[in-house]
């Protein structure tokens, strides 16, 4: 119960910086900031490796790097439909 906590708290603060880094942290919530999070750090994980420092069993910089993928392709097909 503790581990999923802390994994949705650094999935947030990876979605909130991903999140700043691509200018559309102002139109997300703090679900789609976890959801960002959480699925970027899988995405970047898998692209870039586990390497530099680890926060609740993820990378830090290659889950960042993958959040930004996540946000910025979401929000292409978002803006794309609206």
């Amino acid at each position: 119960m503790e581990v999923m906590l802390w994994s949705l708290i650094v999935g947030a603060i990876i979605g909130v910086i991903a999140g700043a880094i691509t200018s559309k942290g102002k139109s997300m919530g703090i679900i789609a900031d976890i959801i960002a999070g959480l699925v970027g750090s899988a995405v970047g994980q898998a692209l870039f490796g586990t390497w530099g420092p680890t926060m609740a069993g993820m990378a830090l910089i290659p889950s960042i790097l993958g959040a930004v993928i996540v946000v910025a392709v979401a929000s292409f097909f978002i803006a794309k439909s609206a």
